[in-house]
């Protein structure tokens, strides 16, 4: 079978219908693929690379937003989305959980698969990994508002790190808008402080963005967190 070949994310998408690119380009060309992606207005683009530079990462973002939002972006820096037995884009392993009722959004990638694992017998809607540099796409709050509107999520995993304060405002959007019952972790309760932490975004600067400082901000809003992944 021949393979077609198209001249860019514009042209597949008028010739076959994509909705969906994910993005495994080098850092230094992430930015002008992602671009490429939201001109071609596919609906949702995955960026798996990792390293990209944060300037580029807020231009991007900020050109998807000049464009009307069209494009949802998941990452830069994460290991995609996956609903088990539909659809998987981007490197989530395929058959380490089966089809459920729990949502699943993480900063993490492995957090993210050692979660569908553990809770293999349960089963998931969808698993989102978000990326943990310090701008993405899709946050924490956009991932909670979809599976608190999504009627086949009937309660929701949340996994954070240090650094930031996404968390933070995750916990006041629970408390004032998700119904739904919602219990996370927050990775790094013994990071030192000043000293990045695997992700770019996961960093402690002073007594902002610490592990308890999160856990105590989502314990207030009634989210059950987890002193280890498997608790």
């Amino acid at each position: 079978t021949e393979v077609p070949v198209f001249g860019s994310v514009k042209d597949a998408v008028e010739k076959t219908g994509a909705d969906v690119t994910v993005i495994f380009v080098p850092e230094k060309f992430t930015k002008d693929a992602v671009i490429e992606a939201i001109d071609a207005e596919i609906p949702l683009a995955v960026v798996i690379t990792e390293g990209v530079a944060v300037h580029d990462s807020a231009s991007f973002w900020a050109y998807a937003g000049k464009k009307g939002n069209k494009t949802r972006i998941i990452g830069p820096n994460c290991p995609g989305l996956i609903t088990p037995g539909q659809s998987n884009a981007g490197i989530i392993p395929a058959d380490i959980t089966k089809p459920g009722r729990i949502g699943l959004v993480s900063k993490s990638g492995t957090l993210t698969y050692q979660m569908m694992y553990e809770l293999r017998d349960i089963g998931f809607s969808t698993c989102v990994g978000i990326g943990g540099d310090p701008i993405i796409g899709t946050t924490h709050i956009d991932a909670l508002k979809a599976f608190q509107d999504d009627p086949d999520t009937d309660l929701i995993v949340m996994i954070g790190e240090i650094g930031g304060d996404a968390e933070e405002r995750a916990a006041a959007f629970i408390k004032e808008n998700v119904t739904k019952p919602v219990v996370g972790y927050v990775a790094g309760f013994t990071a030192p402080e000043g000293k990045t932490m695997g992700h770019a975004g996961a960093i402690v600067s002073g007594s902002s963005g610490t592990a308890q400082a999160k856990k105590e901000a989502l314990e207030a809003a009634g989210v059950k967190v987890g002193k280890t992944p498997t608790e």
